[in-house]
């Protein structure tokens, strides 16, 4: 699964000189002015990129993972278990967040 975070890193960084990534035991938070991504190990196999996307309805790929109701600013995800899946739809929904976290 390496090679896939470092290419959901590298893409997430090359969204603007602004992107910080603050990891932890547990994930990767990636933040513009608040959290607007994370990049979480679920598996093996498989990783979770979390967005910040408030109240959209899933759709595709992008599922809801509850966040909302938990107050949680990660409210959506999209798994991830080869570098193939980081596709147009993964780059453009990150796209959103991080444009989405303005202030």
């Amino acid at each position: 699964m390496q090679p896939v975070y470092e290419a959901l890193l590298e893409l997430a960084m090359s969204l603007g000189d602004d992107v910080k990534a603050d990891p932890d035991e547990a994930a990767v938070h990636l933040k513009r002015n608040r959290v607007f991504a994370r990049i979480k190990p679920i598996t093996r196999k498989r990783i979770d990129l979390g967005l910040a996307l408030g109240l959209r309805r899933a759709r595709g790929r992008l599922a809801d993972c509850g966040g909302f109701a938990k107050r949680d600013r990660i409210t959506h995800r999209i798994a991830i278990a080869f570098l193939a899946d980081i596709d147009e739809e993964v780059k453009g929904w990150l796209r959103v967040a991080y444009d989405e976290d303005r202030d």
